[in-house]
């Protein structure tokens, strides 16, 4: 008997803070995600580094809307520097403290190491809350740029790997 007690004592004091944590999103939240990537080879003597910014409005509790900026630069003997402003949109899944989302973004590349162009593709990720309005997203995007050729060493797409955190009011 007093098993029972201590697994359901136990049981329920896992179940009743998430059932009073009122995490996620609804119709009308604004949400400012930051998020940075870097990579260097085991010499350290070519470094890219880069930062984005994310403002997206949620148009009902599941489609959001965003606009993002990232900059990057890069130190391999020259020293270059990259960026692109894209739109979004997502369709995002409530599951409790976690959101994944899938949409698709469409946008301007432009720098001193590619050619510039429009770009456009697919984006899908995830995003966790550590309370209600805090959360860590991990994302990947797909471009595929409307001038084949232009990307970075003449590729006609790049893939966009972020890790950031994010937070909604």
């Amino acid at each position: 008997m007093l098993t029972r007690i201590a697994v359901a004592t136990i049981i329920l004091s896992l179940i009743l803070p998430v059932a009073g944590f009122a995490q996620g999103f609804s119709q009308g939240d604004k949400v400012l995600t930051l998020s940075g990537t870097g990579l260097s080879n085991e010499d350290f003597d070519n470094t890219t580094l880069s930062v984005s910014g994310d403002l997206s409005y949620f148009f009902t509790n599941s489609i959001s809307g965003a606009v993002r900026q990232t900059v990057g630069f890069s130190d391999n003997g020259d020293s270059d520097w990259t960026a692109s402003t894209r739109v979004a949109a997502d369709y995002n899944f409530d599951m409790g403290r976690w959101w994944p989302f899938a949409g698709g973004s469409i946008g301007y590349v432009y720098g001193d190491d590619i050619n510039d162009s429009w770009v456009i593709g697919p984006e899908a990720g995830i995003r966790y809350f550590v309370n209600q309005t805090t959360f860590i997203l991990g994302m990947i995007e797909w471009e595929f740029f409307f001038n084949h050729g232009n990307g970075p060493d003449e590729e006609d797409s790049t893939f966009i790997y972020l890790l950031g955190i994010g937070f909604r009011w």
